[in-house]
């Protein structure tokens, strides 16, 4: 028999006031708000709890700054040396797959859900809903607020700017930024090379060796 779970998780229209739905959020809510209220001198078991019970991180190395949003949590998916900043909302009613080196700022919101377009459908009591996967790749930064909508896959080494609403798939090694988001340009040698210099001028600069103004 197919549940209501089995077609949210599919990408079908489901109900979300399902029992077994609710419930299943019901456990992610109250998992993130214990996770929200810890001290941050217990960071060892805030990460216990997150990288164990809230969502799926195999390395068990995701770190996430306090307060998150959470809509179920097991259907987010994190690869290696994951890091969301200050108040990030992940409404994970369907898969949401990270790489790894991927890095949220403050308040960025990644939506899987959505609703009817028509709004006698969306009034219904029966409540039908809709969900699309967000799938982003390896070394990837997310600016500040920036909003990923339903059914976006975002390629590898992206950075999106502040801001961003990202509504279509993004390829890998660019530069992204606006409301729609759109490609500003592509990353390229030029930008390992600046960034690479600058961190042998950091390292110089601790240890005396140049000077700090230049």
């Amino acid at each position: 028999m197919t549940t209501e779970k089995d077609l949210m998780l599919a990408g079908q229209p489901y109900i979300a006031a399902d029992p077994q739905l609710s419930k299943e959020r019901a456990r992610g809510h109250q998992l993130v708000y214990e996770f929200n209220q810890i001290s941050p001198r217990e960071q060892d078991r805030a990460e216990k709890l997150l990288n164990e019970k809230i969502i799926d991180a195999p390395s068990m190395d995701a770190f996430i700054d306090l307060p998150v949003h959470i809509d179920y949590g097991p259907n987010i998916h994190v690869g290696k040396r994951f890091y969301a900043n200050f108040n990030c909302t992940f409404l994970d009613s369907a898969p949401i797959t990270i790489g790894d080196n991927v890095m949220l700022a403050p308040n960025v919101s990644l939506y899987t859900a959505g609703h009817p377009l028509d709004a006698a459908v969306r009034n219904d009591p029966m409540d039908l809903e809709t969900a699309e996967p967000i799938t982003i790749g390896n070394d990837v930064w997310l600016g500040g607020s920036v909003v990923v909508c339903p059914g976006v896959t975002i390629g590898n080494n992206v950075v999106v700017g502040a801001g961003a609403v990202v509504t279509k798939d993004v390829p890998d090694n660019v530069v992204v930024v606006g409301n729609p988001a759109h490609v500003l340009r592509k990353l390229t040698t030029d930008d390992h090379q600046f960034w690479d210099h600058q961190r042998v001028l950091h390292d110089q600069r601790i240890k005396g060796s140049v000077d700090f103004n230049k």
